[in-house]
């Protein structure tokens, strides 16, 4: 059973004593204080808007977020989810999907999820399946990548008109010590020649103040509503990325809710609650163990992993692969949806179109196992 618990009052007391003679004082955790998640809804359910955070890959702060998600939808019908992990663009789609209209892999397909997110697509299947379960309002909040990418590289001045167009209307640069975090973070890694840490801040900003506009513009519509936010932890700490930013916009009450391995440093002004959650993982789906040129269509094998199954039962280099168990497998996303419930150690009919010296294409047929 998942259990979570949170500081309620994250620093509630000072202990002081001395060393070598001088007086200290050191943040206290009242452990009496600790609240679990339905207490939380109760503490937040009054605001407009909830940020819940995240690192990525943790499955146990999609089980947090559906949790709050859960509790804050029994309280009030008028609840949306806002989604770092969807962009702009493909707000139809999600629209579709919750009105039933396409299916889990229609919504996949049409976001280009795997394209454009990766991270695997069942961490967050209950949260995207509950919703559409309720009929609760999935709103993509990211700016699209071509224009992100576009000016990691070379830099806003780079936009065409069109894409000029598609940034958020104000970007305010004068928070410093949002400026400082990221530079510490910019520095702590390594760069391809010509990405300074000025396109790498306008990224950053592109992204918070874009979230932060279509947050609002969806407050603006419904005076009335609650959102949910989920997005990336980094968005939200200090506050100074998306709730500020939102801030600026509208005047909507918040409050921010993040895991606590998600963060750098104890320190009250991160957030409003820090969630202390079970670990919970993912069980391991089955891989073919080769590397794709995705951008063919059907995907084709460019090498294999060591110990790969493909490669054991006799698939090759430049083999496109056509089928897994008889489902065409036209594109990447076909594949990862053919593949993403199968289970270390399942055996797949994978068939591939090969090219033959003397017999020119072919199709042939193989028994993987997946690892």
């Amino acid at each position: 059973m998942l259990r979570n618990y949170l500081f309620f009052i994250l620093l509630t007391g000072l202990v002081t004593g001395s060393l070598a003679g001088e007086k200290h004082q050191d943040s206290v955790v009242d452990m009496s204080a600790l609240i679990d998640v339905s207490g939380l809804i109760e503490k937040v359910s009054d605001k407009r808007v909830v940020y819940v955070g995240e690192t990525h890959d943790q499955y146990q702060h999609h089980l947090n977020q559906l949790a709050i998600i859960k509790g804050l939808h029994a309280k009030h019908s008028d609840l949306a989810i806002g989604l770092e992990f969807f962009f702009q663009p493909y707000q139809n789609v999600l629209d579709q999907y919750i009105a039933g209209e396409i299916d889990e892999a229609g919504l996949i397909r049409g976001t280009d999820y795997f394209n454009r997110w990766r991270f695997d697509y069942r961490l967050y299947r209950p949260i995207f399946s509950f919703a559409r379960e309720h009929g609760i309002p999935m709103i993509a909040l990211n700016l699209e990548r071509e224009i992100t990418d576009q000016v990691s590289r070379e830099g806003i001045e780079s936009l065409s008109p069109e894409q000029q167009a598609r940034l958020p209307a104000e970007i305010a640069r004068d928070n410093e010590s949002y400026r400082e975090r990221l530079q510490t973070i910019y520095e702590a890694h390594p760069h391809r020649e010509g990405r300074d840490f000025e396109r790498f801040l306008d990224v950053q900003l592109l992204w918070d103040e874009s979230m932060a506009e279509r947050a609002a513009e969806w407050i603006e519509e419904n005076p009335q509503g609650h959102l949910v936010i989920l997005a990336g932890a980094g968005h939200l700490i200090y506050g100074d990325g998306i709730p500020s930013r939102l801030s600026r916009r509208v005047d909507a009450s918040q409050a921010i809710v993040l895991n606590v391995n998600s963060v750098p440093e104890l320190n009250p002004e991160l957030a409003d609650y820090l969630i202390l959650a079970d670990q919970h993982k993912l069980p391991p789906s089955g891989k073919l163990g080769v590397f794709l040129d995705v951008e063919s269509s059907p995907p084709s094998v460019n090498g294999f992993v060591e110990n790969s199954g493909a490669a054991e039962a006799g698939i090759k280099e430049k083999d496109l692969l056509v089928s897994v168990d008889d489902q065409p497998i036209e594109s990447y996303a076909d594949l990862r949806i053919a593949l993403m419930d199968r289970e270390v150690g399942e055996v797949v009919k994978l068939s591939v179109k090969r090219e033959r010296l003397i017999l020119g294409t072919i199709v042939e047929t193989y028994q993987v196992t997946l690892r």
